[in-house]
């Protein structure tokens, strides 16, 4: 079986946009990737597309043109956008298309994210008593994790704050000046432990990617950006994710628990067949600070407290051994929802591509992992390859 490559891509800058919806948003990152690719948008044989709240992305053939292709919308909590992708390149690996499309794009409303309990499997009363404001689920997770592993307070804010000064090279980026740590530590409080500055905010913004085969890539004449390795999973038994409205009780609590997206990691790099080892930028979520953290164990790249030895050496800096968020992450760009997942692949190919400028990893990547994790309990993960 041939690899899928990515062939082109596009993005709508991430942030607020008065005046334009999210399906516009949608269709000028799709417009832009087509261009990228140098291909027609009747060429495209199908098209996964995911919005959380800001409508159905195949509405948008009604601008792109009405050609009577397959296009079908997802809508996976934060993993969306990775499930849309996931979907695609498992349509083009079938065998029955050569050339498709992943989409996403959101426009959320100013405030947290209006989860309903009855979306979750939740009674109402859950809700009505406040329990789905995620601030307060991320700030428990973390406090607990902070508290078994011995991660500091001030490691949050080395992540928040290399967050804002790598994004200030990310022209879609939403926030793009630098935060000193003391402003980062000593800003309001939201959730203890997390000060404004460590939560990320919903956005608006659209990313679009176009997938080839590697047969077609080359009668395009693209560069060739192999798509390795693409999974989404749910979570195992024992897993304490979002909306949780307990953690379970098991025989040995002293180490870490399964989670989907340890499964969703370990089965790219099976798939890749290389390990984290070789990996030479990430893209990890952090919808809040302390999420970088976690997911950088639970994704395989370091083990669990080996995360304050990390920041302090700089290792996640874009200079050092694994540059993580290299555009800001989430915590700089927002999170659009359905286009969060597919903006970090999009980074990935400008990385590889070495089109980054001021963010540029340095020394040629050849390979760029990202990790999209969402309510309640699925990741989705890609590894890319040059």
């Amino acid at each position: 079986m041939s690899d899928v490559c990515i062939v082109g891509i596009g993005i709508h800058p991430f942030g607020r946009t008065d005046g334009v919806s999210g399906v516009d948003q949608g269709v000028n990152a799709v417009r832009a990737a087509l261009a990228d690719a140098g291909i027609a948008w009747p060429d495209v044989q199908f098209a996964y597309g995911s919005s959380d709240s800001a409508g159905n992305p195949d509405t948008m053939v009604d601008r792109l043109g009405l050609t009577g292709m397959q296009f079908i919308n997802v809508r996976n909590g934060c993993a969306a956008g990775g499930s849309a992708l996931f979907s695609a390149q498992m349509a083009i690996k079938s065998g029955e298309f050569d050339l498709g499309l992943a989409v996403g794009f959101d426009k959320h409303p100013r405030g947290a994210f209006n989860a309903l309990p009855s979306e979750y499997n939740l009674p109402e009363w859950y809700g009505d008593a406040g329990y789905m404001v995620t601030t307060q689920f991320f700030a428990a997770k973390i406090m607990r994790y902070m508290a078994m592993f011995g991660i500091s307070r001030k490691s949050l804010g080395m992540v928040a704050e290399k967050a804002f000064r790598n994004a200030v090279h990310a022209p879609h980026a939403w926030r793009r000046s630098p935060v000193a740590l003391e402003d980062i530590l000593e800003a309001p409080m939201v959730s203890d432990p997390y000060s404004k500055f460590m939560f990320c905010s919903p956005a608006e913004g659209g990313v679009a990617l176009i997938l080839a085969s590697e047969k077609k890539a080359r009668e395009l004449g693209k560069p060739l950006i192999r798509l390795k390795a693409a999974t989404m999973r749910t979570r195992p038994p024992h897993s304490f994710e979002v909306f949780a409205p307990m953690v379970d009780v098991v025989e040995n609590d002293s180490g870490p628990r399964g989670t989907a997206s340890r499964i969703a990691s370990a089965d790219a790099f099976r798939l890749a067949g290389i390990g984290p080892e070789d990996i030479a930028l990430a893209q990890l979520q952090d919808t809040e600070a302390g999420a970088e953290i976690m997911h950088m164990a639970e994704n395989g790249f370091c083990a669990d407290g080996e995360q304050e030895r990390w920041l302090a050496e700089g290792r996640t800096e874009i200079g050092g051994a694994l540059p993580v968020n290299t555009d800001g992450g989430c915590l700089a760009c927002g999170e659009p929802i359905g286009a969060s997942g597919l903006r970090q692949v999009y980074e990935n190919v400008v990385q590889l591509r070495g089109d980054a400028g001021g963010r540029q990893v340095p020394g040629n990547p050849k390979t760029a992992y990202s990790h999209v994790y969402g309510a309640p309990g699925v990741s989705a993960v890609t590894i890319l390859e040059r």
